[in-house]
């Protein structure tokens, strides 16, 4: 069985300790073996907390942000990529701290709408940042995570043959792979061929719906997804993405355009992800040892 994680913002908008408490507490109640958190804005997390909740639960964790347009390795900027460079650092030693071993997400640009393509140089400085991140997380033992993500919120990676491409560039054995359905829907020809691609390089793996609610409720080919991930074994997390109003962190929900409310109550939805997940990862696998 893969390990199945949940978002924080599934939970909580924040990571004060309250919050966090209510993340980790309720990711173990809804049967999730591992939490994502989000690091934008980790300096309101309490980190020895975190560390203490997360070994009294027994749950793994996960890190993940984007970088922003003023620190943005991708820019012809030095100043800007330097400034990127200090968030992923901080992002590595964070995730360490907390004793995981994953931080992903897009690493390698901002999060956002740019108004042009990445240009040769802009993309050359994130491949030579990403260089050096490598070195300092394989030293913590820590796994880093390039998501593809769509248009509109990066120019650089937006399907899993340019993310193959960047690994290729980078060259480093702990930097896998990131693929998250919801932009698979919007960049990718199907839910099939991009994984097939991956195949061992695929390090983790995002399930979030059409339109970013209940799993089932929009326009995804689950079904063929699962069945993907089958036929290449995939051993890795698979983690449950939602956003609605009804739970914000301003930064992260702007940056996303979660404008409106896809659900209220964070543990019906909760575990209606985990039982539609593991549901159809156990199908697909039957179906692989039936063929």
């Amino acid at each position: 069985m893969n390990k199945l994680g949940v978002h924080a913002l599934v939970w909580a908008g924040d990571l004060s300790p309250e919050s966090t408490r209510k993340v980790i507490t309720q990711t173990k109640a809804a049967g999730f073996d591992l939490i994502e958190l989000s690091l934008h804005g980790p300096k309101v997390m309490d980190l020895s907390l975190t560390r203490d909740l997360l070994q009294e639960h027994n749950l793994e964790i996960g890190c993940s942000r984007g970088l922003t347009f003023d620190a943005d390795i991708s820019s012809e900027d030095p100043a800007v990529v330097s400034r990127g460079m200090a968030l992923l650092e901080e992002g590595v030693r964070i995730t360490a701290e907390l004793g995981g071993a994953y931080f992903g997400g897009i690493l390698y640009s901002a999060m956002g709408k740019y108004a042009a393509p990445i240009t040769a140089k802009g993309r050359q400085n994130a491949v030579e940042s990403l260089k050096r991140i490598a070195e300092l997380a394989q030293k913590k033992n820590v796994t880093l995570g390039l998501e593809v993500v769509n248009r509109y919120e990066s120019n650089l990676l937006n399907t899993a043959s340019q993310a193959l491409g960047m690994l290729d560039e980078i060259g480093a054995p702990n930097v896998v792979v990131h693929l998250d359905t919801y932009h698979m829907n919007i960049e990718e020809c199907d839910f099939m061929q991009p994984v097939l691609q991956c195949g061992e390089r695929l390090g983790y793996v995002h399930i979030g719906e059409s339109n970013r609610g209940y799993l089932g409720s929009g326009t995804i080919d689950f079904a063929q997804f699962f069945h993907a991930l089958a036929m290449i074994d995939y051993k890795g997390v698979v983690t449950f993405e939602s956003f609605s109003s009804a739970v914000v962190n301003e930064q992260l929900s702007n940056a996303l355009a979660i404008w409106r409310n896809l659900w209220d109550d964070s543990m019906d939805l909760a575990a209606h992800a985990r039982g539609f997940i593991a549901g159809g990862l156990n199908a697909a696998t039957k179906a692989k040892l039936h063929r």
